[in-house]
């Protein structure tokens, strides 16, 4: 029975395995990276989101809390209020929530599976199945499945629903980790049921909470995340007519609005960090393209009159990933390259074409431990 993936596409996933265990010396380096991430995530302690000096409104430590990253406390007042905001620069303080806490615990239980499932080794899904049930499952520690609270603005408002982007990580990796994971004795019918549990309330709040229903009208990268978020828990938790539903307005809704005829995003441009966020744009598209796969609906190949689609505002973006051209919008901080490797190993298998991997060859130099994203 071929592995199940919800965004990941498994034949890429068998064959490095296949690979791994036939020791091909290419496949063991470029993995090098991934062993030395999960023997690090191996001596991490279980994290929870109750370990933190603010309390939420609700007086409940479960409840995810985060303050929106570009908000600044204000000069011109003599308590900072209202924050002000600063696009694009990243404010310190809001690292001291529970969103770094999200991200070190979701890219952990990744590591983990993808160990366990290319090396063979126990010791990687045992580690990732305990962080998974200290901070989902238990009772007294197991963050609750809602963000009403999420991007919190001091002086003006306790929550928002575009903080709910910051739980798409649990959409793309999470749900894949956890479906690898399943293939391990370490996690029992039991845990995986109360993780689909988990996830199904987390949907149930996103569709039905006011937060949610704002995002999902939301017009940039957040509206976009919302949709993969729904499209990935609904797969995950065998509730494939929502995936469908959401799946069936995707290009409608956010290819045709986000993307021009020439392949320009307006939305993300007219950011100050431009080129980061027209690429994770296009990083969720992809995404819910690969979930459309499981569900006979094309959106890689989807286009209008006008020639709007997926593929277009990925050639629009390459130029400026290989420094080709130079860059003709903001971009504040330093790119992460590594997205484009990934987004370009992607529309190599998508659209069978080799030019896109000669473009991730033409990178600007990158680390050793990315390679490994051609076999996601």
């Amino acid at each position: 029975m071929s592995l199940y993936q919800v965004i990941r596409q498994p034949r890429l996933l068998e064959a490095a395995r296949s690979r791994i265990r036939k020791d091909d010396a290419a496949v063991r380096n470029e993995t090098q990276w991934l062993r030395a991430e999960a023997n690090n995530a191996l001596r991490q302690g279980p994290l929870t989101i109750v370990e933190k000096q603010r309390t939420p409104p609700s007086g409940d430590k479960r409840d995810y809390m985060s303050q929106g990253p570009y908000w600044w406390a204000n000069p011109d007042t003599p308590d900072g209020l209202p924050y002000i905001r600063r696009d694009g620069e990243l404010n310190p303080e809001s690292e001291t929530f529970d969103r770094q806490k999200l991200k070190s615990v979701t890219h952990a239980i990744d590591v983990l599976a993808l160990a366990w499932y290319f090396f063979d080794d126990s010791r990687y899904a045992d580690h990732a199945v305990k962080l998974l049930r200290v901070f989902l499952l238990d009772e007294a520690t197991g963050m609750r499945p809602h963000l009403e609270y999420g991007q919190a603005i001091p002086g003006i408002c306790t929550g928002r629903g575009i903080g709910i982007i910051e739980t798409v990580i649990l959409a793309q990796p999470m749900v894949d980790a956890i479906s690898l994971l399943k293939e391990s004795p370490s996690l029992s019918s039991q845990d995986y049921a109360s993780l689909q549990g988990w996830f199904s309330d987390y949907l149930d709040w996103l569709l039905t909470s006011s937060h949610g229903v704002c995002e999902s009208k939301e017009h940039n990268n957040h509206g976009t995340a919302f949709d993969l978020q729904v499209c990935a828990m609904a797969m995950f938790t065998d509730q494939t007519d929502i995936a469908r539903e959401t799946l069936s307005t995707v290009f409608e809704k956010r290819i045709k609005q986000h993307i021009e005829p020439d392949g320009r995003q307006p939305h993300e441009l007219s950011r100050t960090r431009a080129l980061s966020y027209a690429t994770y744009n296009l990083q969720l598209l992809f995404g819910l393209a690969a979930i459309g796969d499981k569900c006979s609906i094309n959106l890689w190949n989807a286009v209008d009159e006008t020639n709007r689609g997926l593929r277009v505002a990925l050639d629009w973006l390459i130029p400026y990933w290989t420094q080709s051209a130079p860059f003709p919008y903001q971009q504040i901080v330093p790119f992460d390259y590594s997205v484009a490797e990934y987004l370009l190993y992607k529309a190599s298998c998508a659209y069978d074409c080799s030019s896109y991997e000669e473009a991730a060859r033409n990178l600007p130099a990158m680390k050793q431990s990315h390679r490994w994203n051609r076999y996601l």
